[in-house]
């Protein structure tokens, strides 16, 4: 009998986070070029690929952090939320679905209403948040657009809006659709009162967003690359029983077809959007 007894270390005694492979969740694969991606600096790059230039989803937050001087702003209207006025069931409860999103997120809905400034101008910034129920736009978001422009008209300030939505909220029916009219006529007041005011359309913007304030702008830009639209693509090949042309719906291929104004890097965003607010205001 050998004079010493080794012992093998059950892998049952090893916690299950000590199992796990240690850089889980560190790297990212582009969507667009499938270039894998070191996720800190995918982030410092504002979730733009390095190698391919493909614009991720930025949350709502770190957009305005990316637009606003020194990352502050004083937010309005964080605590509306949704009431679920048709006690709505699909999967589940939408009243479950709304507390689950809002616990996770840490906002009360899909949209952020932030004043602030913008290379040293006071503005009004709404940003849209597609984690959200896809960015779904309901009674929340569309009276929190609404009162953004409302206090843009008391205060005199420019006004920003950053889009990235699936589109009107099925659970909450025609009350949602309800809120395209109701921005569309808030925004005429804008207009009467000689505020501009800018669109921003990122991935995605589609359905009742698109017919409503997304391309209601004085200026319409875009990120490169997003798909923007009201019915989505394979829903118009089912339709029409066509095979659509290449790059339809985005950005680029609006822009050569006249529905936007131009087409904007994420790093140039905030100097463009600047540039533009001293043309309309000078």
């Amino acid at each position: 009998m050998a004079w010493f007894k080794r012992e093998k270390k059950s892998l049952e005694t090893v916690p299950p986070d000590e199992r796990r492979v240690r850089t889980e969740g560190m790297w990212i694969k582009c969507e667009a070029c499938a270039a894998i991606l070191w996720k800190k600096d995918l982030e410092a790059n504002w979730q733009v690929c390095p190698k391919c230039e493909h614009h991720f989803k930025l949350g709502a937050t770190r957009r305005l952090e990316m637009l606003l001087d020194d990352a502050a702003w004083t937010e309005h209207d964080a605590a509306l939320a949704s009431n679920d006025p048709l006690a709505f069931v699909d999967t589940k409860p939408y009243k479950l679905r709304l507390r689950d999103t809002q616990k996770k997120l840490g906002m009360a809905d899909a949209i952020v209403t932030a004043e602030g400034k913008l290379n040293g101008r006071p503005l009004i910034c709404c940003s849209m948040e597609f984690a959200f129920i896809g960015g779904s736009m309901g009674a929340v978001v569309g009276e929190k657009v609404t009162r953004a422009i409302e206090l843009c008209i008391q205060k005199q300030l420019p006004l920003v809006i950053v889009s990235c939505s699936g589109g009107a909220r099925m659970m909450e029916g025609t009350i949602s659709l309800m809120q395209l009219a109701k921005i569309s006529a808030a925004l005429a007041l804008l207009d009467d009162a000689r505020l501009p005011y800018i669109s921003v359309l990122t991935d995605p913007t589609t359905g009742g967003v698109t017919a409503s304030y997304a391309m209601l702008g004085d200026l319409n830009i875009a990120e490169p690359g997003a798909l923007i639209g009201f019915a989505g693509p394979r829903v118009i090949e089912q339709t029409i029983r066509q095979k659509l042309p290449a790059g339809f719906q985005r950005s680029e291929f609006l822009l050569q077809h006249g529905f936007l104004d131009a087409v904007v890097h994420r790093r140039d965003l905030k100097s463009y959007i600047s540039k533009s607010l001293d043309f309309f205001l000078a």
